[in-house]
């Protein structure tokens, strides 16, 4: 028996009109399931706008506990009802420490844990660092009812070693939440090509499917900056061919289904993991190499 799943990606803008988020969510998540999607992935921080943007110490209200979270208890009813996996990303406060995080939801509607963003980016428009600290629950693999998923957010992205600890750990399905547009210091700058072609990486080099979901809409900052997303969220396939991409402005659920037995024996057959040498690969493991 041919064990397949559909997945989808989706993007939206968000507002300050906090419940006016939630509801785009749900409608997202509602036509990714009506097309058949089992794994949804909806983008960073969706709760509220790019906050990040301008440093303002106001905006640590936004943070709430894990434990008996509004933004999650919803999300993991409407997974539930319509037995679909969904990674919900959160601004978390744990105690007297902020974390960029995604509670893992199971179609069950059961919060499988937490992962909290490793890697935090500072930089203009971009300033994490004064929001959150680093993750510190390392890369997992979530046995959800429909495929064994590895999430990582945003900046995790661009590292490949992240990507290549939750394929170890027998991910079979990788999940990137994201926020990232323009430049507020260099408008001639433009990742998004380089955004996706990273992440079509971490797929071919793991014989991995990448799923991506990024933010659209231009959102002006409270000191005289903007920033514009670039949407461009996409689904890759295991050799890193993109089977759907949207574009950089609509609102858009995109979906594929992929067959895991038989990108697992692809995998295998090709033996990228047989002929690791871990031995060899001490270098990574200091900032100097």
């Amino acid at each position: 028996m041919t064990r397949t799943v559909t997945v989808a990606a989706t993007q939206m803008a968000c507002t300050w009109d906090l419940p006016g988020n939630i509801v785009r969510a749900e409608k997202l998540v509602r036509e990714a399931a009506a097309k058949g999607a089992q794994i949804v992935l909806i983008q960073e921080l969706f709760e509220a706008p790019y906050f990040c943007q301008d440093q303002i110490a106001e905006f640590f209200d936004l943070a709430k506990p894990a434990h008996d979270n509004a933004l999650i208890e919803h999300f993991a009813a409407l997974a539930e009802e319509l037995n679909v996996v969904i990674p919900v990303s959160f601004f978390e406060k744990a105690g007297q420490t902020f974390f960029n995080s995604v509670a893992i939801v199971d179609a069950t509607g059961d919060v499988l844990g937490i992962y909290r963003k490793s890697h935090i980016p500072d930089g203009p428009g971009y300033t994490e660092k004064f929001y959150f600290s680093p993750g510190d629950t390392g890369f997992e693999v979530w046995e959800t009812r429909h495929a064994a998923i590895g999430v990582g957010i945003c900046w995790d992205q661009w590292f490949p070693e992240a990507a290549r600890a939750m394929a170890l750990q027998g991910a079979e399905l990788l999940f990137y939440p994201t926020a990232i547009g323009s430049e507020p210091q260099d408008a001639s700058l433009d990742s998004s090509g380089h955004w996706q072609r990273v992440m079509q990486g971490h797929a071919a080099a793991n014989l991995m499917p990448v799923i991506a979901s990024n933010w659209i809409g231009k959102e002006d900052g409270r000191k005289g900056t903007s920033l514009t997303f670039y949407g461009s969220s996409f689904i890759c396939d295991q050799t890193g061919s993109m089977v759907a991409t949207a574009d950089r402005e609509t609102e858009t659920v995109l979906t594929a289904t992929f067959d895991l037995d038989g990108i697992a024996r692809q995998r295998a057959s090709w033996g990228l993991f047989r002929d690791r040498r871990p031995e060899l690969y001490g270098p990574l493991l200091g900032y100097e190499g």
